[in-house]
């Protein structure tokens, strides 16, 4: 673990967004799936679950792009 320590007030707004964003992703995915799925549960399920998946892939990603460098400790 590197000795580089973001302050709280920081990881606590990277906390907040990155949930938020989630939040929004699961919520409107799940308005769009019942509204396109016309009545079907898989549909909805599946309308639901593939963007939801694809949005973590992305919050992950940013992320491992966003952790500290081994060497310094630096952004």
């Amino acid at each position: 673990m590197s000795d580089f320590a973001a302050p709280l007030s920081r990881r606590l707004l990277a906390e907040a967004l990155g949930t938020a964003i989630l939040v929004a992703t699961v919520v409107g995915s799940g308005i769009m799936a019942e509204r396109l799925a016309g009545g079907n549960q898989a549909i909805a399920l599946l309308g639901n679950t593939i963007p939801t998946g694809a949005i973590l892939v992305v919050i992950i990603t940013i992320m491992l792009i966003r952790l500290p460098h081994a060497d310094d400790g630096t952004y």
